[in-house]
């Protein structure tokens, strides 16, 4: 989903009348090449067309890989206050290495938004003005409920990123969705490296199946690893038994669902997180505009056989 030629146009003229001040805004995220962080980083740029007509910027900065997240991520957000950031925008994935990073923001008297990860309650605790995204446990949650009232009892989460808040939130989420419908959840937990090494984590979903025979349920923490998780159920032999859901989602996976192979996606809809989190910023910088609902909720939505040509269509017409 892109802003109109006729929308950009207009926004460019409304601005120059105004004489708006320009707000330098830096915005942490995933790696661009991550196939979800894409989707956020494209929302955060066409937000920033607004700003760069007002004279502003939109500056990405992301880590190079996801080895040692919460640290990194820090050394971000301390790069944006020393480069002159006017406000900021990030997701608090480890708040225990993150959260002093974002306190420093605060102190600094520049405006901050926590999306994606941390919750409204990393918002409070930090004193930023908004959180933009899907409540983490929620979305796991989700996922657990759908496929226990699909009859499944015994599942595990695929978790490639531990140590990270909003990932430990999705498999407690998921766990206790099983829970709920009188089933069970485990965590199958693999090292960092993993996230993303679609062979990887093909092969440790393959042994953890067939030394759990009965596991009839998985659930991934995002696009990539998910693809990856429905191949390893294949190589199980698997197949048809054990039913997939996973976070976010992509072309290959909406085609597992038209075809059968994976059940559901959970859809936080990344594009709108970015888009929202910067336009919040950008209007608060230059007109002291605030949005009175502090938690600004960007899912947990279900796709499913039931929807999956919707969505499809959304795609294909940049809408999703």
């Amino acid at each position: 989903m892109k802003l109109s030629k006729t929308f950009v146009a207009a926004a460019t003229t409304a601005i120059i009348a105004t004489n708006a001040m320009a707000a330098d805004i830096f915005v942490i995220g995933g790696k661009p090449d991550d196939p979800f962080w894409s989707r956020v980083k494209m929302g955060a740029e066409d937000a920033g067309k607004v700003a760069e007509a007002q004279g502003g910027s939109v500056t990405w900065l992301g880590p190079q890989n996801y080895d040692n997240l919460g640290p990194d991520a820090a050394e971000l957000i301390r790069q944006a206050i020393d480069q002159g950031a006017d406000a900021i925008v990030g997701p608090d994935w480890v708040p225990e290495a993150m959260d002093p990073a974002f306190e420093a923001v605060v102190a600094a008297g520049i405006p901050l938004v926590i999306y994606n990860a941390g919750g409204i309650e990393a918002a409070d605790r930090l004193g930023a003005m908004n959180y933009v995204g899907a409540v983490d446990y929620k979305s796991g949650y989700a996922g657990g409920e759908y496929l226990s009232n699909a009859g499944h009892k015994n599942g595990a989460c695929v978790n490639t990123l531990p140590g990270a808040a909003n990932i430990e939130a999705f498999c407690n989420g998921f766990n206790d969705g099983l829970a709920a419908g009188g089933g069970t959840g485990s965590v199958l937990q693999l090292p960092a490296t993993a996230f993303g090494d679609a062979t990887a984590v093909a092969q440790a979903v393959r042994a953890h199946l067939l030394q759990n025979p009965d596991i009839d349920a998985m659930f991934a923490i995002g696009d990539g690893d998910t693809n990856a998780t429905v191949s390893g159920v294949a190589q199980a032999g698997k197949a048809g038994q054990v039913h997939v859901c996973g976070m976010n989602f992509n072309d290959s996976i909406l085609n597992n669902i038209q075809q059968g192979t994976q059940a559901c996606a959970i859809d936080q809809q990344g594009y709108q997180q970015g888009f929202f989190a910067v336009s919040i910023l950008n209007n608060f910088v230059n007109y002291g505009v605030t949005i009175p609902t502090r938690e600004i909720l960007t899912g947990p939505g279900v796709i499913d056989a039931s929807n999956v040509e919707l969505v499809i269509a959304g795609v294909k017409a940049g809408a999703r």
